[in-house]
């Protein structure tokens, strides 16, 4: 999860004990300003500020750290040699935690999902691929702050049929924005294969990166894992073309939120059902239809219409509305709350998710957020905020 405020950064974690990611140093050297988050040092900012590297990120491209996160891979054990049976196996181990269709993923394709609570609440939001090259073999990344609820609850799903592998010591590298894909073509050329959500493994100087053509900002871009002895040189690589600029987590979660996407522990939690979320998409049909995933009750019961409560997206007139701001409704009552808010630095405006009754959540009503104790006006619209610009190859 990352604080909707930049400023909460230094709240998220003792300074004691932190852990440090493989390019620290080159932070440091950076001029990032390093804070707690999740149990690691990271770099909220560099010197030219959270605004101007957002503003970065959307008009030529950013290059992010994100080593904090979860990447791992689930193998079978005992693979039959049949691609497609090896497939199913290892599917169906899997899709007894979350609510998407992994059996049908192509090879290399990769889906959002979530994994669910039997009441349907989410207990992450991860990404989930199927091996362009390894039959029987799944490319999993999960949240930073839940991966050591995540893995374990995933070996104890797999038993002794699957081996799950950590690669959450490499270094896993965002590259962001509109010139990403001629900065990463430019040292990879195969790279432009790449449609979104899907992945590849690719030789690097010696090295493997497994490639994604995926990210969190709404833009084209590649998340990149990379072995951690060859992460200084591809680091200085790609910020040695004039495109790119680091970027820190302070504009990783405005560029987020201006592209309307949920950050768990904030947007998403235990309580949360997908269909509360806006998040219906990722509870595939296959699995609608054999009502076979965690708290479908719940989940099917909501997508017919028994919803207490939705995401809604606002844009708020005046300072921004930070998380657990109360969302008024236009007489002044408390309906909702925020769960992230900031300023959109595309937008020129202040902008929040929250949750209220789904009557109040349609684009165009009329709202208020309460903010230091005074109303400000806000109006319900559509996400995202800012359109997404991911490269979809045609079919």
């Amino acid at each position: 999860m990352l604080p909707s405020n930049p400023r909460e950064f230094m709240a998220e974690a003792n300074s004691d004990n932190l852990l440090t990611v493989p390019l620290n140093d080159q932070h440091i050297a950076a001029g990032g300003r390093m804070v707690p988050f999740g149990g690691y040092s990271l770099p909220v900012q560099y010197p030219t500020g959270i605004m101007a590297e957002h503003k970065w990120t959307r008009e030529q491209a950013g290059l992010f750290d994100v080593s904090h996160m979860g990447p791992s891979v689930l193998t079978l054990n005992r693979p039959s040699g049949d691609a497609e049976a090896d497939h199913a196996a290892i599917a169906a181990l899997i899709e007894p935690l979350i609510c998407g269709d992994i059996l049908n993923l192509k090879p290399g394709q990769i889906r959002y999902t979530l994994m669910l609570n039997e009441d349907g609440g989410a207990l992450d939001d991860l990404m989930i691929g199927r091996s362009p090259n390894q039959p029987g073999a799944l490319y999993v990344v999960v949240n930073a702050a839940m991966k050591e609820a995540d893995f374990p609850r995933m070996e104890a799903a797999i038993g002794d049929k699957a081996s799950l592998k950590r690669a959450d010591d490499n270094v896993l590298l965002a590259l962001q924005g509109p010139e990403a894909v001629g900065v990463l073509a430019a040292i990879i050329p195969q790279v432009i294969e790449l449609g979104f959500m899907t992945y590849a493994p690719f030789n690097w100087e010696g090295a493997e990166l497994v490639i994604a053509r995926s990210g969190y900002t709404g833009e084209d871009g590649f998340e990149i894992l990379c072995p951690p002895g060859h992460a200084p040189r591809l680091w200085a690589q790609l910020l040695a073309d004039p495109r790119v600029k680091p970027i820190g987590l302070g504009a990783r979660d405005s560029l987020r939120l201006e592209a309307g996407l949920p950050l768990y522990g904030h947007d998403l939690d235990a309580t949360t059902s997908p269909i509360e979320a806006g998040l219906g998409f990722a509870v595939s049909k296959r699995r609608r239809e054999a009502a076979d995933f965690p708290g479908a009750a719940r989940i099917l019961a909501e997508r017919e219409g028994q919803l207490a409560r939705k995401r809604v997206a606002l844009i708020v007139e005046g300072a921004p509305a930070r998380e657990g701001a109360e969302i008024l409704d236009a007489h002044g009552k408390a309906i909702g709350v925020v769960t992230s808010g900031g300023f959109a630095p595309t937008l020129g405006k202040a902008i929040a998710l929250g949750f209220v009754p789904p009557a109040f959540a349609e684009p165009g009503t009329r709202l208020q957020v309460s903010v230091r104790g005074r109303a400000q006006s806000a109006e319900a619209v559509a996400t995202p905020f800012v359109p997404h610009r991911y490269f979809r190859k045609s079919a």
